[in-house]
């Protein structure tokens, strides 16, 4: 085939695709009642990415197609009652499809399969993400928006120098290490109110961990209380969402200090052993199959919970580089087991940070994060001991001291 009828092909071939995509949704939505006759579907699609791929080789033709498929689709939507009619995902659908076929014609297939391949996800995740967003409460939302106003107009007007004693406070770099840290919790919060009130054990385990591994060890503690015969399960849910924490530290480094995180892998990969013992023993018994309720925790993107979590991390930063300019290599490691007990985001960033101005050693700054994750997995230990029931407690005490013992040997010995 000449290059002209292949362009041709691709272009016909993605809106095929995108309306096949766009019919079947339809059908869908309509079953039992006659859809639509002009709702756009295979058909239709094909001839509008053919029109956008012929109209880039005539001059104003592409805008005069746009034109006239937006106005058709306008028209459709006043002639027609509103619950029957293309809506704005059909007309931004058609828009699309016109211009994918134009980017085929320009040469830029990569540009317009991806451009489809985003279109027919869109599309034909249409109820599933109806479905998820329904899940989320008015406090949600508000939260959500009330952090992203801040992060997007405050964040860019913050001063970004230092400031306070020695220079040692940066309200821009703060409020970042908010955005991130937080950042990553709503991923794991979003995905566990997305999945719904019950999804499988594992993955309500790596999602709570994610979004607050300490919410999540005292849930499946005191839960193992009221459902003793699922204790095995409450303890791998435990030691699942506080190991999570060891691969998050990790992926939050690497943001701000490569050469850092690939310093942790080896000494956090074997803290994580015990736990990966634990879940091939739990899995290898075949338990029997449950869900378990994910755990009640907050949304990470309430402006009380960023405030808090600026206010500890300027803190720590502060005493870091106190205990630096007086070199106070003990202190510094005194510091991180004690904040690691409290907040484990907080001192690993502090010290990343440090490390990257090379205000402390490579070396120093592995043994501070390591502590606080031997610290954080004491402290969540003793939380599940404490709360949990009797099949809980020695197995959690079991798998997260070992884990302790390994990051305290490798702290002693490096």
């Amino acid at each position: 085939m000449s290059p002209t009828l292949s362009a041709l092909a691709a272009a016909a071939g993605c809106g095929a695709l995108i309306g096949s995509i766009r019919q079947w949704s339809e059908q869908t939505r309509y079953a039992g009642e006659t859809a639509p006759a002009d709702f756009g579907g295979v058909r239709t699609h094909t001839l509008w990415a053919l029109l956008g791929c012929i109209a880039v080789g005539f001059p104003w033709a592409l805008p005069a197609v746009l034109l006239l498929v937006a106005a058709h689709l306008i028209a459709l939507r006043w002639g027609k009652s509103p619950d029957r009619a293309p809506g704005g995902t059909g007309l931004a659908a058609a828009l699309l499809t016109v211009l994918v076929g134009a980017l085929i014609g320009t040469e830029n297939p990569r540009a317009a399969v991806l451009v489809t391949a985003l279109a027919v996800v869109l599309l034909g995740l249409k109820e599933p993400i109806h479905n998820w967003t329904r899940r989320f409460t008015a406090t949600d939302v508000r939260a959500a928006l009330q952090f992203a106003a801040i992060t997007g107009i405050v964040l860019p007007l913050v001063p970004n120098q230092a400031y306070g004693p020695a220079g040692t406070l940066n309200p821009y770099k703060i409020w970042l290490m908010v955005v991130l840290v937080s950042g990553l919790g709503f991923a794991g919060y979003v995905a566990m109110r997305a999945l719904g009130a019950r999804v499988g054990i594992t993955a309500t385990a790596l999602l709570g961990g994610l979004a607050s591994s300490t919410a999540s060890t005292l849930a499946f503690a005191r839960r193992s209380r009221v459902e003793p015969t699922l204790a095995d399960h409450h303890a791998f849910a435990t030691v699942t969402a506080c190991t999570v924490m060891l691969p998050r530290v990790a992926i939050t480094i690497l943001l701000f200090n490569p050469l850092l995180a690939r310093a942790l892998v080896a000494p956090l990969a074997l803290m994580a052993t015990p736990a990966l013992i634990f879940a091939a023993w739990f899995w290898l018994r075949k338990p029997t199959a449950t869900d378990l309720a994910a755990p009640a925790i907050g949304n990470p993107l309430g402006l009380g919970i960023a405030i808090k979590f600026a206010a500890l991390y300027a803190l720590i930063d502060l005493l870091i580089k106190l205990a630096v300019s007086q070199q106070w290599s003990i202190g510094l490691l005194q510091l991180s087991f004690l904040s690691g007990l409290t907040d484990m985001d907080a001192i690993s960033l502090s010290v990343a940070q440090s490390s990257r101005d090379q205000t402390i050693l490579l070396a120093l700054a592995v043994k501070a994060i390591l502590l606080a994750a031997v610290a954080n997995s004491l402290l969540k230990a003793a939380l599940a001991v404490s709360l949990g029931g009797p099949g809980l407690r020695g197995r959690v005490a079991l798998v997260l001291g070992t884990t302790a013992a390994v990051g305290l040997g490798w702290v002693l010995l490096a």
